[in-house]
């Protein structure tokens, strides 16, 4: 007789479930930049800080993005291995061919900048946690946070909020401060979505 207060046994994610993963997970994030850059704002890690360094060093942020997380493939080999590192090469592979396309079929004839916030973190925190189910993330210092939780117990979500610390102190010098204030905004809710959604005992399989 099986007992529903038996540990669930974790299965692993067919090639199938992966790739629609990483495509979904990808352009959720890709639509939370087309409303942070519709308004511009920004948000956290290293898409919040490609998001300033295009805005300050008129760059596109697709490339500055993929040239901003290559130092970081060196950690996510080392420390979760080949696997983990593939899939957040083609996630950011991925995010950087949307943030090409986005803008070609996806603009805003009115956008208010309270709801661009929220539905920037909403979009965001959704896609990010998507892809850390799925065994990868966007680079960054989302490599860092994966792996302190997974090792350690830290969760992922206050991992972020303290590198967007960073983030935001830069930004000041580059937006104004209604700017900063709404940008926050949307960085929390990611934040507190992925520390309160994205649990190992809660979705185990890999």
């Amino acid at each position: 007789m099986v007992s529903f207060l038996e540990s669930p046994t974790a299965e692993q994610h067919s090639i199938f479930d992966d790739v629609q993963g990483l495509l979904v997970g990808t352009l959720l994030v890709a639509i939370s930049v087309q409303f942070l850059q519709a308004t511009n704002l920004f948000t956290g890690q290293i898409a919040g800080l490609s998001l300033v360094g295009a805005k300050a060093f008129d760059m596109p942020f697709g490339m500055l993005f993929f040239l901003l997380n290559l130092p970081f493939y060196a950690i996510a080999f080392a420390r979760m291995g080949l696997m983990f590192t593939l899939k957040t090469f083609t996630a950011v592979g991925l995010l950087t061919a949307w943030s090409f396309l986005l803008p070609h079929v996806m603009t805003f004839a009115d956008l208010h900048v309270a709801f661009a916030a929220i539905a920037a973190g909403v979009t965001a925190g959704a896609g990010l946690i998507v892809l850390f189910r799925h065994n990868a993330t966007l680079g960054g210092v989302g490599i860092v946070a994966v792996w302190l939780q997974d090792s350690y117990g830290i969760k992922a979500g206050w991992v972020q909020l303290a590198f967007d610390v960073l983030v935001f102190a830069l930004a000041v010098s580059f937006f104004p401060i209604n700017a900063v204030f709404y940008s926050l905004l949307g960085a929390a809710i990611v934040n507190i979505m992925i520390a309160t959604n994205h649990r190992r005992d809660r979705y185990i399989a890999r």
